[in-house]
Formats: structure tokens, sequence, C-alpha cells
């Protein structure tokens, strides 16, 4: 009877107390973005560009399938690096034992493409890729077939070759040609 007591008890307090949830203690938004799977679940190259670093997340394989089997050796990727002049991300692999999916994960200030329209090399070939994109970056996701060793992914604007002091300096000398300029004239007249 004690038993049937306390449980009717417990019941009708349960049920007075209001549900309480932690959203009311903290302001989830005041936190950074939350870290997808892809962040979760792949492997980080860290590019350097003027002394700023970007992190580029990478993988292998498009489902559980095509890594669920015993035998299954990822391939390796050995460098990721700008190429300026072709305004490209290009990519050396290490080794790639059997065809494969790949897919690199590039913030927008790293590479940039006109219209979404990026052009894809693998060993020189021109493939096909899908493209996802998300509030800060582009997901390029293709296929690489056994022993390739080079992937170019080409956009139309890279990470700029010249930071901020090769801007600073290039206003500085504006301004001196304006007014040495001016000067010339003041001296004319």
């Amino acid at each position: 009877m004690l038993k049937l007591i306390l449980s009717g008890i417990a019941i009708i307090t349960l049920s007075i107390i209001p549900n309480v949830f932690a959203e009311h203690v903290l302001d989830v938004n005041a936190f950074a973005q939350y870290p997808d799977i892809s962040h979760l679940s792949s492997e980080k190259f860290t590019l350097q560009v003027n002394n700023t670093s970007y992190d580029l997340y990478y993988g292998y394989g498009g489902s559980l399938d095509s890594v669920s089997h015993l035998n299954y050796t990822a391939p390796t990727l050995s460098l990721i690096d700008i190429n300026q002049e072709r305004k490209s991300l290009q990519i050396t692999m290490d080794t790639v034992p059997e065809k494969n999916e790949f897919w690199v994960r590039i913030p927008f200030e790293v590479i940039y493409a006109e219209n979404e329209n990026y052009k894809v090399l693998v060993d020189g070939v021109d493939t096909k890729y899908d493209l996802m994109k998300f509030p800060n970056d582009y997901v390029v996701g293709f296929r690489i077939p056994p022993n390739t060793k080079n992937i170019e992914i080409i956009g139309t604007q890279v990470v700029p070759e010249f930071g901020l002091y090769a801007v600073l300096i290039l206003g500085i000398s504006i301004v001196c040609v304006i007014t040495l300029r001016k000067s010339d004239l003041d001296l004319k007249i």
C-alpha cells in the first residue's frame, strides 16, 4: 500500500513540475558551427598560404559498402597545394590501390569557381564530379582510378598570391604617384 501511495505522489509531482531542458541554460546560438559527419569521419590536411591556415577535409568511398570488405586498402594522400598560375588546387596521391571515390571539402577562400563550374582533372583527364555546397565551403567528389597520382581542381580564383602587405604597398604607391603628379602639375602652373 505504501508503494502505491509513493508511486502516486511521484506521478503527481512529475506531472506538476514543468518539463526542464538544457535549452534554457545555454544559448545554443552562441556556439560556432556544429561539426558535421564529414569533419568527424574524415582526414584533414592543413594548407598554409601567406601565413594563413586552411583546413581541408577529405575522404574516400561513398558508402559503407565500399569499405566493409576485409581486403580494402584506403588510398593515401601526400600533398595538397595551390597553383596560382592555373588557379587550381593540386592534390598529389601517394597510393591508390583500387578504384575509389574521393571527396575534398574546400573553403570558399581557398578556391572559387564562377557559377560553381569547376574543372576536375585526374591524371590530366577531364573528370565528372559532384558538388555539394555548405555555408562556408564546397565538397567536390569524384572517382579516381587505381594508381592515380595527380588531381587538379581548377576554378576561376584561388587564395591571393600576395597578402595584406602587397595591397598596402600598392595603395601607398598609388597615393605617392598621385601626390607627385599633382605637385609636378602645380610647379608647371
